[in-house]
Order: structure tokens, then C-alpha cells, then sequence
């Protein structure tokens, strides 16, 4: 019996919208302070949007960067990118120009969408980059002709149109995500329409999620609070947005939209456990509060299984996995067994999971090794480099560099990066490049920066310095350069002039010397 090709052609992340905007037309999608979109309204957006960007000449496969606090527009630039043919990137808010110029013109992006608090920003990165071609402001904004530039005044005057679900192959990359990763280089993970769609499918089965889901997100959903949206929409829920996080904001909003669902990177765990509105506030509507991006204290987890109750649920994953490795659910979480909430988890529905050594062999449960994964949500590799895609596949697995173990229960606890990188508040820090500004001073000699234990940021960036002969310096100039050159999150925390380092056989600062220093007596985990 011959069959017609297109009968078993893969559900692309299109359909997935299509279809979750299409079932729920009456209800609240998406709401911010007193605006509300129903799922209707939305759709029609949408396909408003995918018409501009067509009409303004985006071609299939090239980049759409997206510059943003948190609004629903972000997720209309999202979603239309790839409906259109494109494919997305997200650029951090909290990115330094030079990291913005960087990924413009790496990832070739040649329509940049940004929120008009960053006009100054996208016009010059249009004047800088090679690759940028035209900038669209949410709203008016003084960059260029803002009329012609205004994307949602363009939206407004395009046609209304059917919404279709875009022109995609599994195969086609609809995401391009820059990821730190464990070298400091930056690189962009390809992630094609079948590993989105199986992200989505991942985090709706894997994640301990209410339904339907009242989501109250304040992370930027440019990144791992976005992996949420898509779940929460084809449960027929509401995503209440805050366009960044205030623990006293976060407060408020809980009772107010009667959020069920949250996702808090620990140190916004740690803020909330520490405001003193916390006491009184009534928080009975929250069913899950998603965790993850870094350490999390199991001591503090405790406290705050004791004062919110059993809502958290860890998650642990990767950019280059689509988000999906493990989870640690609500029902785990047991605030008198320490060791426990240590764990990330187990794997999660749809995701290979495997400790394995250097020779790409499992070991055995309770020794250490690499987590490794496979699955349908793992990227097609690096943009642009192919050595370190090769690398990181090694043995056909996706090499996370994290070290752990896991028990005889199945449970798999992080003891350690394979590299140097810091985990602060949520967001990787890479010392090289903190090392690489520190030397641009002309007072410094040398400089090693690793992390050091944080009750607030998990891990803090520390430089240690040593200076030229006769120089002085105040070392807040130094937090202040690396702010100006990096942005704030790579911005250390303390500096410390020293007169010598520990260094390796080979003359390298010795790292693992300097961390012993500060992390004497207590435990470095990174989730």
C-alpha cells in the first residue's frame, strides 16, 4: 500500500502554537500590569507579526535577535521568527554591548527586535554590526524612521491573516541560543524544530506542573523561564509577566493573579525567604515553583519547603539539550534529608541520561563521572563550530561537563564542573574573560578570578589580583571596568590584591589551590 508523504510529517513547533491558540480562543493568554491578551487576540498578533517580517524581506533561515525585558512581544518575536521561516536568538538585557555586537554578527542577525529601553543600544549596534540590517522597537522609540521602524504600529497595519504554522523541517535550527557552557568561549547552540517540539513536549512531562497553569514569570523569558510558556499556553493557562523580579513585587502578584506556577533561580528564592513581607502573605495559591540555573543551599531549600510548603521542583538541563535532563519533583523534596535535596533529580520523559568516564563508559552508581545525554531535544551542534560540536559529541552523546553521581534510587547529584566556570545568581560567568579585562588595566600584572561561596548568589565572582611594582589602585575601579566592558553579572564581587598566586607546573594560576581557600568545610554544587 503506498501511502501519501505528508501523512506521518512531523509536528513542527508551529502546529504546537497553532493549535494551543486555536483550542482556548476566549480565555487569558498572556497579561502585564492592567493589559490582557486573550489566546484569540494573540493568534491574530501573531500572525500580523509573521506578515510584517515577511513583508520587510526576512528570508528563510536567517537570524532574528531579540533584545528585551520580559513582555508578551518577546514571545510574539519568538514565535513569529520561526513561523516566518527564520530563526530566533535571544540577546540577555543584562549583556554588555560588546557580547550584543558579538552575537549580531556571529549568528548573522539581520533583524534585530528590541524593547524601546534599548534604542540607544540596537542603534548602535545597527551602525556597528555587519550583520544587522533593520531595527523594530515594540512601541516608538528614536532609532531611525520610528514609524517605519515601529514594529507594532507595522503590526497594526498589516492585514489580518489565517495563522499557519510556518514553513519548518524537523531539521531546520528555529532557535539559535548563545550558552557559556564550560569554556568561556562564546557559542551558539543550534536547536531545530524537533528538538523545540520535544522541549516542550520534555518540560510538560517532566516538569511537576499544575494544569492549567497560572504562571506568574519575573526571570527573563528570553531564557530558561521561557521554556514554560509554551506548556502553560496548551494547558489552556494564563502567563502574567513581570518585566523583571522584586521580591516584594513577586509578592504581591502571587494572590493578586492567583498564581499557581513560578520559576525563581535560587537567589530569588533567597530574596523571597528574606523579605519581610513574606510572613504575611498569603502565597496558598502557588502549586509549583520551578528552581534551577545554579546551586541551591540545601539548607535554605529546607527553610523554604517549611515556610512556602512542598511546591519546589528542581530542574536541571542545558541550552544545548533543549532544557531537558533531569528533575527533582515536589514530593522528593524532604526538608529533614539533606542529601536529598542536594540531588537534581532523576531523567526526565523523553531524555537519555548517562554518567560516563573518559573512555565514554558508564560507571558505576556512586562513582563519579560526566553527565552525558541523548535524546530528540539535543542540538544539531555550535554554529560555526564544528570542533567543538565534535568534541562535545564525543562518543554520541552530548557531554554536559558537569561531574556527578548517582545513587542506587536513581537520584543524580552535581559535585562539580569540569572547568572553571561560575554559577552566580543563575547566570554562567567565564573568569578567562574577567581575567582578559582585568589586564587591560594598566596597574595589574595578573589576575585569577574564580568563585566563592555566596549565601545570596550561590557562587561569587572573586578576583585576585597582583599589581605591577610600585602601582596602586583602588579596587572598585576594577569591579567598575569589567562592569563597563562585560555588563554587571560578570562584575566581581570583592577583589583582593595579593603578591603572588599558587600556580600549576606549567605556570597557570592555580584554581583549584585558590578555591580550597574559601570553600574549606563546605560543599561546591553546581545544578
Amino acid at each position: 500500500m503506498t501511502q501519501h508523504p505528508d501523512l506521518q510529517r512531523n509536528v513542527s513547533y508551529g502546529d504546537l502554537v497553532v493549535g494551543a491558540l486555536q483550542r482556548f480562543p476566549d480565555r487569558v493568554a498572556f497579561r502585564q500590569g492592567d493589559v490582557e491578551w486573550t489566546y484569540l487576540h494573540t493568534a491574530d498578533l501573531l500572525a500580523r507579526w509573521v506578515t510584517v517580517l515577511r513583508e520587510q524581506g526576512l528570508r528563510a533561515g536567517e537570524g532574528v535577535g531579540v533584545l528585551s525585558p520580559n513582555r508578551p512581544e518577546v514571545w510574539l518575536g519568538q514565535s513569529a521568527a520561526g513561523l516566518a521561516g527564520g530563526r530566533y536568538t535571544a540577546l540577555h538585557p543584562l549583556g554588555s554591548l560588546d557580547d550584543h555586537l558579538y552575537a549580531c554578527n556571529e549568528a548573522e542577525l539581520r533583524f534585530l527586535i528590541v524593547d524601546p529601553a534599548f534604542a540607544e543600544r540596537a542603534g548602535e549596534l545597527e551602525a556597528r554590526s555587519d550583520a544587522v540590517e533593520k531595527v523594530f522597537t515594540m512601541g516608538p522609540a528614536g532609532v531611525g524612521d520610528a514609524r517605519a521602524r515601529d514594529i507594532l504600529a507595522l503590526a497594526e497595519q498589516a492585514p489580518s491573516s489565517r495563522l499557519g504554522p510556518g514553513p519548518r523541517s524537523g531539521e531546520d535550527v528555529t532557535w539559535l541560543l548563545y550558552t557559556g557552557g564550560t569554556t568561556g568561549v562564546p557559542k551558539a547552540a543550534m536547536l531545530p524544530d524537533r528538538a523545540v517540539v520535544q522541549m516542550v513536549k520534555g518540560v510538560a512531562l517532566g516538569w511537576d506542573l499544575p494544569r492549567p497553569m497560572r504562571y506568574l514569570a519575573c526571570a527573563p523569558i528570553t531564557h530558561a523561564a521561557g521554556c514554560l510558556i509554551m506548556p502553560a499556553l496548551l494547558s489552556g493557562g494564563t502567563v502574567t509577566l513581570q518585566r523583571g523580579f522584586d521580591p516584594e513585587a513577586w509578592l504581591r502578584a502571587v494572590p493578586a493573579v492567583n498564581a499557581n506556577l513560578g520559576l525563581l533561580v535560587p537567589t530569588m528564592i533567597y530574596a523571597v525567604l528574606d523579605h519581610p513581607a513574606l510572613d504575611g502573605t498569603d502565597l496558598s495559591s502557588l502549586e509549583t515553583v520551578m528552581y534551577g540555573a545554579s546551586p541551591m543551599s540545601p539548607t535554605r531549600m529546607a527553610e523554604a519547603l517549611e515556610r512556602l510548603g512542598q511546591v519546589f521542583c528542581q530542574l536541571y538541563g542545558q541550552t544545548e539539550s533543549g532544557a531537558l535532563g533531569t528533575s527533582l519533583w515536589r514530593d522528593d523534596h524532604d526538608r529533614s534529608d539533606l542529601a536529598r535535596l542536594a540531588t537534581c533529580g532523576k531523567p526526565m520523559p523523553g531524555c537519555r541520561v548517562a554518567i560516563l568516564d573518559d573512555d565514554g563508559q558508564p560507571v558505576e552508581d556512586g562513582s563519579p563521572g560526566e553527565i552525558c545525554i541523548q535524546g530528540r531535544s539535543v542540538m544539531l551542534g555550535y554554529y560555526k563550530q564544528p570542533e567543538l560540536t565534535e568534541e562535545t559529541f564525543c562518543h554520541g552523546w552530548l557531554h554536559t561537563g558537569d561531574i556527578a553521581v548517582r545513587d542506587e534510587q536513581g537520584f543524580y547529584t552535581i559535585v562539580d564542573r569540569k572547568k572553571d566556570m561560575i554559577v552566580s545568581g543563575g547566570f554562567n560567568v567565564f573568569p578567562r574573560e574577567i581575567e582578559d579585562v582585568l589586564s587591560t588595566h594598566p596597574a595589574v600584572s595578573s589576575a585569577a578570578v574564580i568563585g566563592v561561596p555566596d549565601d545570596k548568589w550561590g557562587e561569587a565572582v572573586k578576583a585576585l589580583v597582583i599589581l605591577r611594582p610600585d602601582a596602586e589602585l583602588d579596587p572598585r575601579e576594577l569591579i567598575a571596568l569589567v562592569k563597563e566592558r562585560k555588563g554587571a553579572i560578570y562584575a566581581p564581587k570583592s577583589v583582593e590584591l595579593v603578591d603572588e598566586l599558587p600556580l600549576t607546573p606549567v605556570g597557570k594560576p592555580d584554581k583549584k589551590v585558590l578555591r580550597a581557600r574559601y570553600w574549606k568545610g563546605e560543599r561546591r554544587l553546581v545544578h
